[in-house]
């Protein structure tokens, strides 16, 4: 039986909650009757919260620094038109700074039993996981007093994959592998350890390439054309230990590192070789192995997002016996760590020999451009003593590194920017001289 007059009124008041009162409304309400009134239908009169439908679509990941659109859709099954204020709340991360409340926030109207969509873009500052956290509406009255306030859950994550901003560098390398390849027009055959074809010597030819047996048989001389090796196995080693925490500019080292190890496994995949990924500092952290060559760099990408430096000194010993478990047969295994002397002389070298006895090791390291800045700084007494402590660290680097190639190690150092072009490069030479 419905109620009437007064008792509705007072129905109407109790069911309205305490927290959706603005500050001196109770008063207000007390003493005016009609207003009082107003309210109370205007509170009844807005959809109910809890009993909208809300669905997610959109992008499941994306790049560090592009956007993510994910979309919010909401049915309004009750009888009452739906006026609301929508938060579709994300960590923080989720978004540039001071963009969060344009991003998040939404008006919409939905009529009774229809359904209708609201867009959240996101723009992610940090890699990994983004996991949607809760949706708060806010449904309004038709006079816009009152209103009913709830929240959903509607689980969703978007997966923030590490930049590749390297990528600019590839077609450069795969030109350089092409013509190593001698799948280009240069004056001489690409050098290789692995033998292509015979051709006619002509005049320029190394002699040491005639094949005499082949020129026995024929009215020419014969040469070799080799190519560079195939199908080789290439590690890549990431360090996620505590020296992978340092930041370079605005990013930490282990992103840098990154960057460089998807440019390398871009190059050696389209130069025919099997890439594989070991992440590790007291344990392993990422595992990739087995992948063809056109699903590498999707794995790579993929088990790279959630990975983030570990406050922890990385453990030499396990890291040597993990690389050598996942790479049992010959291989270049690319370590992507610090040249800083102590954790190298105290816990890479002791162990070196057990890598370098059975696989062709290359050291790769970012370097911190701030440090070249301050060695060539002057000026002032100040300046002076900086620039005498940057030549001091810089002089301990070098002395690492050369530490690092008495025992027939392959030593790259240089900026975040630098360090996966050079890396590509220390690939490629060493493939052209068929030492993988």
């Amino acid at each position: 039986m419905a109620l009437t007059g007064r008792a509705a009124l007072l129905a109407a008041l109790g069911s309205i909650p305490v927290g959706v009162l603005e500050p001196g409304w109770t008063g207000i309400l007390a003493v005016n009757g009609p207003l009082a009134l107003a309210c109370a239908c205007d509170y009844a009169l807005a959809a109910p919260v809890r009993r909208l439908l809300l669905t997610r679509s959109g992008d499941t990941s994306t790049r560090l620094g592009d956007t993510a659109d994910v979309t919010l859709t909401i049915t309004n099954p009750s009888r009452r038109p739906l006026r609301a204020r929508v938060r579709d709340a994300w960590p923080p991360s989720s978004w540039q700074p001071g963009t969060e409340i344009e991003s998040s926030r939404h008006r919409l109207t939905v009529p009774p039993g229809e359904r209708r969509r609201v867009t959240t873009r996101l723009r992610p500052t940090r890699r990994g996981d983004r996991q949607a956290d809760r949706v708060t509406i806010r449904s309004y009255g038709p006079l816009g007093l009152f209103s009913r306030q709830g929240f959903h859950k509607v689980p969703w994550t978007v997966r923030v994959l590490p930049p590749f901003t390297s990528r600019k560098h590839l077609p450069s390398k795969l030109a350089r592998l092409r013509e190593l390849d001698g799948r280009t027009s240069v004056l001489t055959r690409g050098e290789g350890t692995e033998f292509d074809s015979l051709r006619e010597y002509v005049p320029g030819d190394d002699t040491r390439s005639i094949d005499w047996r082949a020129t026995a048989r024929q009215s020419a001389v014969a040469v070799r054309t080799w190519r560079p090796e195939r199908d080789r196995h290439i590690l890549l080693v990431l360090d996620t230990g505590r020296t992978s925490a340092g930041r370079v500019g605005d990013a930490p080292r282990l992103d840098a590192s990154m960057d460089a190890a998807l440019l390398l496994a871009a190059l050696a995949s389209r130069a025919g070789d099997r890439v594989a990924l070991l992440a590790y500092d007291r344990r392993v952290r990422a595992l990739v192995q087995g992948r063809s060559a056109g699903d590498v760099l999707p794995s790579l990408v993929n088990a790279m997002a959630g990975l983030e430096p570990e406050l922890v000194e990385t453990d030499a010993r396990g890291l040597t016996a993990t690389a050598l478990r996942t790479a049992p047969r010959r291989s270049l295994i690319v370590l992507l760590t610090t040249l800083d002397a102590a954790p190298v002389e105290q816990g890479l070298l002791p162990v070196l020999p057990q890598l370098t006895r059975r696989h062709t090791v290359l050291v790769a390291s970012v370097a911190d451009p701030h440090i070249a800045r301050m060695a060539r700084a002057r000026g002032d007494a100040d300046a002076v003593y900086e620039a005498a402590a940057a030549a001091q660290a810089q002089s301990e680097r070098q002395r690492t590194a050369e530490q690092l190639r008495r025992h027939g190690v392959t030593v790259v150092d240089a900026t975040p920017e630098e360090v996966a072009p050079a890396l590509a490069d220390a690939y490629l030479a060493l493939k052209a001289a068929g030492r993988l």
